[in-house]
């Protein structure tokens, strides 16, 4: 997932930037956008003025920085700091809903993975679905109000995947994804970078700043839950990433999630 080689025609563009000005120059302290995304769709790099959560309703997107990458699966939404360049590709069909803050109401400091709550999904979507001429202003305000007040109340799950500067690394943890495996040792990894342990877990951790096994531990995550959210069996999940059973699958993703897997997918 290479996000920042993205095709960028005349057309594109065009487009991309009279989208950030309407963004930009909304007048309401919360702007409301939703719309709907292709499998495979992928956004040019930008940033934003304002903050923004940006909530998947249905489906799975990936945002990506330079340096880090956020998977938001259903029920769930990244908050964007106001000025972080980023940009996204869609892992299935995706119905999104985004809210841009005023970056004075909303100041966030970095970006962060939550669970959207029912009342912040309901009031996203009053906000989306009314257009103007608003019949009560009033009422739409005590939304706005209400909603901002449940943003910075919403739960940060484990979601946000570190990705290394050095290309070599960094090519190494693509394809870690691509093809995930639980059992992947440190002893592998070093001799592939032609380096000894110790000099790879320094490094490793120089790069990402956490350890190898709790990047591996969260990759494994990563990569399971878009073929969880498209109704891949758990049994397969687990298998297909390399642990020897269910149940060492289902104590990670407890540990990490805080619920298992199944509970998980009828939550969804």
């Amino acid at each position: 997932m290479r996000f920042l080689d993205l095709p960028q025609s005349d057309a594109d563009l065009d487009e991309h930037h009279q989208s950030l000005s309407r963004i930009d120059a909304a007048q309401e302290p919360l702007y409301a956008v939703g719309r709907s995304y292709r499998q495979g769709e992928r956004s040019l790099l930008h940033s934003h003025r304002k903050t923004q959560l940006w909530h998947a309703r249905r489906g799975v997107v990936v945002v990506g920085t330079s340096d880090r990458r956020w998977m938001i699966p259903p029920g769930h939404g990244l908050i964007i700091p106001a000025g972080l360049e980023h940009a996204s590709e869609t892992m299935s069909p995706v119905e999104m809903l985004s809210i841009y803050v005023d970056a004075q109401l909303a100041l966030v400091e970095r970006p962060k993975v939550v669970n959207v709550t029912t009342l912040a999904a309901n009031l996203m979507d009053e906000l989306v679905r009314e257009t103007p001429p608003f019949p009560n202003p009033r009422r739409r305000e005590l939304v706005m109000d209400l909603l901002l007040d449940e943003m910075q109340q919403l739960p940060e799950v484990p979601l946000g995947l570190p990705f290394p500067n050095d290309p070599r690394l960094a090519d190494a943890c693509r394809a870690f994804l691509q093809a995930p495996r639980a059992v992947a040792s440190i002893d592998d990894w070093a001799a592939t970078l032609a380096m000894s342990r110790r000099s790879f877990t320094r490094f490793f951790r120089a790069q990402t700043g956490v350890s190898f096994v709790t990047w591996r531990q969260q990759a494994c995550l990563f990569a399971s839950l878009p073929r969880l959210a498209a109704g891949h069996s758990i049994t397969s999940v687990a298998l297909d990433a390399g642990y020897e059973n269910i149940a060492a699958f289902t104590t990670m993703f407890r540990r990490m999630m805080g619920t298992a897997p199944r509970q998980y997918l009828l939550s969804r």
